[in-house]
């Protein structure tokens, strides 16, 4: 198991576990978390909205993180570098501002008790898990049993799948730092899905970094594999029932371009 065609994961656990080390070695670790009353009621420091998610202040958590997006790295793989890199990017954004928020407005509510967001990108990490749920199916499932009773109904047990440990990971790095952490874990969560479910505007869901970014060398062989993939979408799109109209002299490439059931379809025609 590597980091394979997974270079953006690469640079996010490589980028933690450095920004950790470094915030523990050189005492800055007081800069990456937030205290609602103080650091931004008080003093305004608002400049660590977007600080807090770049490291970790302890290394259990740092070991969790670094778990978790390594083992989300199909994600990547099943997008390509660049959508994912985009996606990382746009919901940092969101992750940066809303779990603050939504601890503003409710320490007040809770005297005082949503008051300390703690440092780290677990948002981050749980909007990722949201597209892993949802994109990658398990390859099986089992059942732990709760009793030592061995003629119990089958229905008795918990059932468990190859994915859970991913989930149990996840679930534990979200209690480390709680209350805030489970908050963050929630928004991230709600982010992923909301992302894939349209409520998030077009325009972010389309938005893509330059492809240099993510060491895109050659542009227009990108767009050369960005126009063939929207092809074969095409073309599944008309084997579905969807019509899609062909240039009258491009007779060549109307061939070419023909699915397997209207060839199949065309000979029956042709026998008869």
């Amino acid at each position: 198991m590597t980091f394979t065609n997974a270079p953006v994961t690469r640079l996010l656990v490589l980028g933690l576990v450095a920004t950790s080390i470094g915030a523990s070695m050189l005492d800055v670790k007081h800069y990456f978390y937030i205290s609602i009353d103080t650091h931004l009621w008080k003093y305004r420091q608002f400049w660590r909205l977007l600080a807090y998610q770049l490291c970790y202040t302890n290394s259990t958590e740092v070991l969790f993180a670094a778990m978790s997006l390594y083992n989300l790295r199909v994600v990547e793989r099943m997008w390509g570098s660049r959508k994912y890199a985009s996606f990382v990017v746009v919901c940092s954004l969101f992750t940066a501002i809303i779990p603050p928020l939504l601890m503003g407005v409710l320490r007040p509510l809770s005297a005082g008790f949503f008051n300390y967001m703690p440092a780290g990108p677990t948002p981050i990490v749980f909007a990722l898990l949201a597209q892993y749920h949802s994109m990658v199916p398990h390859v099986y499932k089992y059942r732990v049993a709760t009793s030592q009773n061995i003629q119990s109904s089958d229905s008795s047990g918990l059932t468990l799948s190859d994915k859970s440990y991913q989930y149990a990971i996840a679930l534990h790095l979200s209690l480390l730092e709680w209350p805030g952490s489970v908050l963050g874990a929630f928004v991230g969560w709600a982010v992923g899905n909301a992302w894939r479910g349209g409520l998030i505007p077009a325009s972010l869901v389309t938005w893509r970094l330059p492809g240099w970014m993510v060491g895109l060398r050659s542009h227009r062989r990108g767009a050369e594999f960005e126009g063939l993939r929207r092809r074969l979408e095409g073309e599944n799109g008309s084997a579905t029932g969807v019509s899609s109209s062909l240039p009258a002299s491009d007779g060549q490439h109307a061939e070419r371009r023909r699915t397997m059931g209207q060839q199949i379809v065309d000979q029956f025609r042709e026998a008869l």
